[in-house]
């Protein structure tokens, strides 16, 4: 039997000034464990970022961490690993996640006011934080003061530009420009990749309450509609930059 999902709104918390909305999970961080769950069963995103520069033995920082989902994997073979949130209620979430592992911290801060210091960071990761481009520059200069040299700063987003994953996000989103933010990451020199992830459902329900924070109700209905089984494609690009 296919398991209901309740949508349900996050009580109130504390939100550091300057934090830039992030309604799914802000407003739905049970249902966003469920994405978390599904994206990208191969893990091609973690092969990806290896491939350029390996975590293992690092210093590692996620931000933008939510409920803390990629911190456990980080920390199996990283020195210490950094988790960075702006939104209080997730960042709790996120330390109770690893409060068993000694080389964890997780702090309720934003991407512009990274409360670490200059050059202590090896690896930097970004997951789905950085969608619009312009706008990200504080976060960046940050960046670059706390990333060692050697260090390299990854950012892993969705691609807007392809596939009806990116259809159904313009749709919802329509001042999104995937032009706008190609040129934008271009001119601060961050290099790019495109990966082909999925996202892998277990049941209907678990798919279709996925859609629905992602997505305006009319467009969570069609893409219900155009999407047969269990599996979604998902179009990512991989950027990053070596300091």
């Amino acid at each position: 039997m296919a398991r209901k999902i309740t949508n349900y709104r996050e009580p109130m918390a504390r939100i550091v000034n300057g934090a830039v909305p992030s309604p799914n999970i802000w407003n739905s961080p049970q249902i966003y464990e469920v994405e978390n769950r599904a994206v990208d069963p191969g893990g091609l995103v973690d092969a990806a970022i290896r491939e350029i520069r390996s975590w293992d033995g690092a210093a590692v920082l996620d931000i933008g961490c939510g409920t803390g989902f990629h911190l456990p994997s980080y920390a199996a073979t990283a020195a210490r690993v950094v988790g960075i949130e702006p939104h209080a209620g997730l960042a709790a979430r996120a330390a109770a996640r690893c409060a068993s592992l000694p080389n964890v911290a997780v702090r309720t801060a934003t991407a512009q006011e990274l409360p670490l210091p200059p050059s202590s960071v090896d690896v930097a990761v970004a997951r789905w934080a950085y969608f619009f481009g312009p706008g990200c520059e504080p976060g960046l200069r940050e960046l670059t003061r706390v990333v060692c040299r050697g260090g390299v700063a990854f950012v892993v987003d969705l691609d807007g530009s392809r596939g009806d994953f990116g259809r159904w996000f313009r749709q919802t989103v329509p001042s999104y420009s995937p032009e706008t933010v190609e040129e934008f990451w271009s001119r601060q020199g961050w290099q790019r990749r495109e990966l082909d992830l999925t996202m892998e459902f277990s049941s209907r329900a678990d798919l279709e309450a996925v859609l629905a924070i992602e997505f305006t109700p009319s467009v969570a209905a069609r893409a219900a509609q155009e999407t047969p089984g269990l599996e979604i494609f998902y179009p990512n690009v991989l950027r990053w930059r070596r300091f």
